[in-house]
């Protein structure tokens, strides 16, 4: 019990060190606990052994992995991605199997090695493309979904490899029966499930929902899930086909997002138990030995599926930029490679397996660092690349020609929508930034000024008229994105006024260091109208609400500072201060006010007010009027129009 328990630690201290590590290096938690397997396995420190027990309990994580792929099983979706699903994605697992064995032959491997061979490495990591994807803000683009469309092959297709490869393990000369038997077996087992299943399960899940109780509902698709996982492991299965089904089974019914929800947890940390698990199976010295052997299929396993890839998605999609950039992306080996690798130690021997699992694991080691570099690299191989970038500049230009004192609006889906709304209103001009191009689409039907392009790129940002802009907004919440595009900014034009959307005050502080003259945090703008409204509610006046909002808002964003008041615009002063607007003024090194105390400039003379002072990233809200500006700083000035203007000219040009 003590040793179990020491084990139990050893594994749990060793996994929270290496996820943290990985969470604050931006890499995929997957490979931390392949880290956390070598290490802590038998062939390194062997503080864990390789017991069968540990394999069978980390079996599970395969389980309810292949539940949620089985939740995300959509019978829309695969129709509305038909081509790119079944042609793509079918294509390329194909034809890599068949590469694969040709490759092996060469190497003195028999066919049925070669085919098991093939399935492992036709695999791609979701994981990891997905979760790169969706960092990058590159889920929706052409690529994104070409890469997004093969994976979900990949994904259905490891169903009958799951039958295929143990039935390649059984005697040469019973091979194709047994194959006939396993298929035939599987069809009649999946066909009793699919068609009873759902005639019983649906009624038994609004039973159990009807008892109102969160752990009887999560008992319940445990009991689901393992139970169909059990049957099939009975009827000569694998587990993980009865976790499919039974994920396919939940998708169609109105339990499928609480259900996942529910088994997030238990999937997350078995699976991480499972690669722990294949990570004990790396041998670093049989890798150090046979390290040339790795070289070379590591070097072999990414050009070749890149070949595959990049050659069917041109014959596909007809863009080499496009495929390049898919290629690049789908050259390395998946999670669900390391699950088929598992069932075939009959059919390769330990030292083929070590060299196959070490070019697995540095394939999806190198895959994040391809995929960021990935643009680069299809530019300096396409030419068709280079076209497709200099004609999306060229058509931002031509948005942006002509325009001055315009704003950027970096986003357009919901917020840049409706931010777009208000500053027409005000005949303000603005160009639109989105990565999204069916929403580029519509807008342009509607006359929109939105444009295609990554806003977090510097060219983009120039050819959008980011020297001539008045002032720029990032409306999505993308930490990585934002904090891009602020450099940028920082570096082109250190005077130009940027404003931030982000989730909540996690951020804040990090983008207004990285430059942002404002952060409008979500979750604090949404609990502000709700604590109006609960007070509205309640009976407190209107007038009073008012106020209480403008309080809070003046003490969160300092450009409201000594703005935000309650008089009346039908008094003289009211009118003066709903005409006051504010201003970014950046000394220049030849700036007169360079090198002099704020209270020798004597805006005050002018009725400007100095609300705050940026400087290399640190904000500063009602500076001190002993305080010596410096070359570099930006002044936020607040005032009337023409007063405004002369307190620019001052600045630069006033004599003291």
């Amino acid at each position: 019990m003590e040793s179990t328990l020491s084990l139990v630690l050893i594994l749990l201290a060793t996994a929270v060190i290496v996820v943290v590590l990985c969470r604050t290096l931006h890499l995929p938690v997957m490979l931390g606990y392949l880290v956390v397997g070598i290490l802590i396995g038998p062939h390194a420190l062997a503080w864990m052994p390789d017991a069968p027990e540990a394999r069978r309990l980390a079996e599970f994580g395969v389980v309810f992995l292949m539940f949620s792929i089985g939740l995300e099983f959509s019978l829309t979706r695969l129709t509305a991605m038909k081509r790119t699903v079944f042609g793509l994605g079918g294509a390329q697992v194909v034809a890599t199997i068949l590469l694969v064995m040709g490759v092996a032959a060469l190497f003195g491997l028999n066919w049925r090695a070669g085919l098991a061979l093939g399935g492992v490495l036709a695999m791609s990591s979701t994981a990891i493309v997905s979760k790169m994807l969706v960092e990058r803000a590159e889920l929706n683009l052409p690529y994104g979904q070409q890469m997004m469309g093969v994976l979900l092959f990949q994904d259905l297709a490891v169903v009958p490899l799951l039958i295929t490869i143990p039935a390649l393990a059984t005697n040469p000369g019973d091979l194709s029966a047994t194959l006939i038997f396993a298929m035939l077996k599987a069809t009649g087992v999946l066909l009793i499930l699919l068609v009873f299943g759902q005639h019983l399960m649906r009624p038994w899940f609004h039973i159990v929902y009807r008892q109102k109780s969160s752990e009887l509902f999560m008992l319940n698709v445990l009991l689901f899930t393992l139970g169909l996982a059990y049957l099939t492991d009975m009827a000569g299965l694998s587990m993980a086909l009865g976790a499919f089904v039974a994920g396919m089974l939940i998708s169609e019914t109105e339990y499928r997002y609480q259900v996942e929800e529910d088994i997030k947890p238990f999937r997350d940390v078995l699976l991480g138990l499972f690669f722990v698990t294949i990570g004990m199976k790396l041998d670093l010295g049989s890798v150090a030995v046979e390290l040339g052997w790795v070289l070379l299929a590591l070097i072999m396993l990414i050009l070749l599926k890149a070949i595959v890839v990049v050659l069917l998605a041109r014959a596909f999609e007809g863009d080499w930029g496009v495929a390049l950039r898919s290629a690049i992306g789908l050259a390395q080996a998946g999670e669900f490679g390391f699950v088929l690798l598992t069932l075939s130690d009959s059919l390769l021997n330990d030292a083929t397996q070590q060299i196959v699992l070490a070019a697995m694991l540095l394939s999806m080691l190198a895959a994040p660092f391809l995929i960021q570099h990935g643009e680069s690299i299809a530019r300096r191989f396409s030419a068709a690349e280079w076209t497709s970038r200099a004609m999306q500049m060229h058509q931002i230009a031509i948005q942006s020609m002509g325009s001055s004192a315009h704003i950027i609006i970096c986003g357009y889906g919901r917020s840049g929508h409706a931010l777009g709304g208000f500053l027409e209103e005000e005949s303000l001009r603005f160009i639109a930034l989105d990565l999204d191009s069916r929403r580029v689409k519509e807008a342009v039907a509607s006359s929109k000024r939105v444009v295609y392009g990554d806003a977090a790129k510097r060219e983009v940002l120039m050819a959008a008229g980011l020297m001539r802009a008045r002032a720029l907004v990032v409306t999505y919440k993308d930490k990585h994105s934002a904090l891009a595009i602020l450099r940028h900014v920082k570096e082109l034009r250190p005077d130009l006024p940027v404003v931030v959307r982000t989730n909540d005050e996690t951020n804040v502080e990090a983008l207004k260091e990285a430059g942002a003259a404002e952060v409008v945090a979500e979750v604090l703008e949404g609990s502000v109208m709700l604590a109006s409204q609960a007070m509205l509610m309640a009976g407190v006046p209107l007038s009073r609400v008012i106020r209480r909002i403008q309080e809070s808002r003046t003490r969160r964003y300092a450009v409201f500072n000594g703005y935000l008041r309650t008089e009346q615009p039908e008094s003289a002063e009211g009118v003066e201060r709903l005409q006051t607007r504010y201003m970014s003024v950046f000394l220049k090194e030849s700036s007169a006010a360079a090198g002099k105390k704020l209270r020798l400039v004597g805006l005050d003379a002018l009725n400007v007010e100095v609300n705050a002072v940026r400087r290399r990233g640190v904000r500063g809200a009602e500076p001190s009027e002993e305080m010596l500006l410096r070359a570099g700083d930006v002044l936020v000035l607040l005032g009337l129009p023409e007063a405004l203007q002369e307190a620019e000219e001052k600045l630069h040009h006033g004599k003291y």
